[in-house]
């Protein structure tokens, strides 16, 4: 079976210069996507750079997430995230 050049035409995109700007592009991404109005190749291109970009603010989050400390009884200990107000 051939495979379709249009997969290997477009290498990814550069690595985004900050969270907000990859957070940025992935939401022009989306919705460029759902117009519905993108040739196959852009739509597979498209959702290509998405899942690098959601990959990249994920490891942004957790690369954050260990730096993160709170006071408790005057000590600082590892935010343990969601619900632990």
């Amino acid at each position: 079976m051939a495979r379709s050049t249009a997969s290997t035409a477009s290498p990814p995109g550069p690595a985004p210069a900050s969270y907000e700007d990859a957070l940025a592009e992935l939401d022009r991404l989306v919705q460029a996507m759902e117009t519905g109005q993108l040739p196959l190749d852009r739509l597979l291109d498209s959702y290509r750079r998405g899942a690098d970009l959601l990959q990249f603010c994920r490891s942004r989050l957790d690369a954050v997430e260990q730096q993160v400390k709170v006071l408790e009884d005057g000590q600082l200990k590892p935010w343990q995230g969601e619900g632990d107000a």
